[in-house]
């Protein structure tokens, strides 16, 4: 990363209080947010984790981002954070929100390593990982269905399809919060009759814009609440989930 953690960090600060999140980030989060995007920045080669580089584009599309998630999200909650990915929002949410327990799930082993081994080395105690495929790991008999609180989703795939793939693992009464981009509103039309077979009622399509003095990045929280338990016929082979969405 070309830039010292000194100036790093002053910059997050910076974006942070012109967006109005500020009040989440203490000077030791900053200081975790700042080691956790060095540590991105020179294991990105070896993983391929995330095509953003330069200081401002982490701070603003990736830390700023996930942060704006937080309001939507239950205190002291159990969170999934379906395809962490490398760990966004996963491990922002754990350091910007220790009362939150997250659990990162990806079905790629390298990556839910990456998340892991970033949260050992931050010393996050709010962090745990599972790897495997969100059909699977969410059907009928496992430990990890309708279990959370909360479950996140950023970048996996299209509502519809995401929608099955994270609802099972939301109890009644929780919520599913998908991070999504300028088509959300259509996105959620189209999901429109998927989400009631599910057991889930959309609440709203929540936009927010960031800026960083350069760049606005304008994205959106589609929240969803549960309010029935998901039917045991779903998820469905992600084969057939992709051929014939609901």
């Amino acid at each position: 990363m070309k830039t010292d953690a000194a100036a790093f960090r002053a910059g997050l600060i910076r974006v942070f209080g012109e967006n109005g999140l500020g009040d989440c980030l203490t000077g030791e989060r900053a200081d975790a947010l700042t080691a956790f995007a060095f540590r991105l920045a020179e294991e990105n080669g070896k993983y391929n984790l995330t095509a953003l580089t330069t200081p401002e584009e982490t701070i603003l599309r990736h830390f700023a981002d996930c942060a704006a998630l937080i309001p939507h999200l239950p205190a002291n909650g159990k969170i999934l954070d379906v395809g962490c990915g490398a760990g966004f929002p996963s491990l922002v949410l754990a350091i910007l929100c220790p009362s939150l327990s997250v659990t990162a799930l990806d079905a790629t082993e390298k990556k839910v390593n990456f998340v892991r081994e970033t949260a050992e080395l931050l010393g996050l105690t709010n962090l745990s990982t599972a790897t495997g495929r969100a059909e699977t790991l969410s059907s009928p008999g496992s430990k990890l269905r309708e279990a959370f609180d909360a479950v996140t989703a950023r970048a996996v795939a299209r509502l519809g399809v995401l929608s099955e793939l994270c609802l099972p693992f939301v109890k009644v009464g929780g919520t599913f919060l998908a991070m999504k981009g300028p088509a959300a509103e259509a996105e959620a039309g189209e999901a429109a009759r998927a989400i009631p077979q599910l057991g889930g009622r959309l609440e709203g399509v929540f936009a927010r814009t960031l800026s960083n003095g350069t760049e606005t990045l304008t994205h959106a929280t589609v929240k969803i609440e549960k309010v029935k338990k998901t039917p045991p016929e779903y998820p469905r082979n992600y084969a057939r989930i992709l051929k014939k969405p609901l």
